[in-house]
């Protein structure tokens, strides 16, 4: 007579290893989240010495075999042009100073236009783009962005927003290899950041949506539309 497989006792195991998965996935992820708060607690003070976009962009280079050279150079919210903060919270995020991380005007706004159009309309604050940029990169899924989401308080809360300019400033993409103000004041108009002037700030601003594809000195239009918010807004 012929033994059947005992199914019976194999259930219980595969439930067990399917518990065990669960529990090691989430203390992972808690990990994972626990060391990005800390990092934002340590970014009080200490300047970071890279992002997850920079390590993008040298892992693309490394993988297509091309030459890649990084101009970084972090210097203090002072010293950066206050033309071109204005410039750049004008053209990013006109309600930086209003908001706590998240501006639910423009996502409402996004949304309506979303469903108006069929098209994918941003709405990221400064603060969102700026945790984006130390952790995630540029791809774009739905789990980063449930990160993000809940980083963004701890960076409106430990940081300020004057810290948070300063970092955003120092780290953001401006160009193939060129990170922050004072590498992209230099790389493309020859000058300090804290000497920038209004038009040429106006410029840099504009291409921050796609820095690898964009040039100061094609963005006459859209610099102007930055001039002008930056009248409204008496700057």
């Amino acid at each position: 007579m012929t033994q059947k497989p005992d199914t019976h006792s194999k259930a219980p195991r595969r439930k067990g290893f399917l518990r065990s998965f669960v529990q090691w996935l989430v203390i992972g992820v808690v990990f994972l989240w626990s060391l990005a708060a800390l990092i934002l607690v340590a970014a009080r003070w200490i300047d970071p010495p890279s992002t997850a976009v920079h390590i993008q962009r040298h892992l693309q280079a490394w993988i297509h075999h091309t030459s890649y050279h990084e101009r970084y150079k972090f210097i203090p919210l002072g010293q950066i042009s206050s033309d071109l903060q204005h410039a750049v919270v004008a053209a990013e995020d006109a309600r930086f100073y209003q908001h706590h991380g998240f501006d639910w005007h423009e996502i409402q706004i996004a949304a309506e236009d979303d469903l108006e159009d069929g098209r994918t309309r941003g709405a990221s604050t400064i603060t969102q783009q700026l945790v984006k940029n130390l952790f995630f990169g540029t791809g774009r899924s739905v789990l980063r962005k449930g990160a993000e989401f809940t980083l963004v308080p701890v960076a409106e809360f430990v940081l300020g927003k004057r810290r948070i300019l300063e970092i955003y400033l120092n780290v953001v993409e401006w160009g193939p290899g060129i990170y922050g103000a004072e590498s992209a004041c230099r790389y493309y108009d020859g000058t300090a950041a804290r000497s920038v002037g209004r038009e040429e700030a106006a410029r840099l601003a504009a291409i921050l949506p796609a820095p690898l594809k964009r040039r100061p000195e094609r963005m006459n239009h859209y610099s102007v539309l930055i001039l002008e918010r930056m009248r409204q807004m008496n700057w």
